[in-house]
């Protein structure tokens, strides 16, 4: 093989060395693209869904006075008293999850639903030991 037919070998594998890292680099920026795309999607989402759950107080078929409920957010959104903002006695005790569009409960949030429904719900005192106050 003459040192001319070696170089074009050569220049032909390193020419197409640099097109498939051009090629792979293209692939990568598409998918990085992609992936941003979809984690800007999600965030917006997650934000959404936070925001309708401060809101969700105030907006129609609330199950009871915004005055009578507090926000935890986790394991459920909203825990209530209702008849407390009024000054009434407090007649039952909900455990509010707040939800938009097609989102589901989650399994933690369907524990607490099962054990509420089988009254697995207790209050407890709890005192600070060793306090004079």
């Amino acid at each position: 093989m003459s040192t001319q037919t070696l170089f074009y070998i050569a220049a032909g594998l390193f020419a197409g060395i640099l097109i498939g890292s051009v090629v792979q680099k293209l692939r990568d920026s598409a998918g990085i693209k992609k992936a941003r795309n979809d984690a800007v999607k999600r965030s917006r989402a997650v934000l959404g869904g936070q925001f309708g759950e401060q809101l969700a107080p105030f907006l129609p078929d609330f199950p009871c006075n915004p005055g009578d409920a507090r926000f935890i957010g986790k394991p459920v959104d909203y825990i209530a008293f209702p008849g407390t903002a009024e000054g009434r006695s407090v007649e039952e005790i909900l455990l509010i999850e707040v939800k938009s569009g097609t989102s589901a409960l989650s399994a933690r949030e369907k524990e607490i639903r099962e054990a509420v429904k089988k009254g697995r719900v207790r209050y407890v005192e709890y005192r600070i030991p060793g306090s004079v106050l």
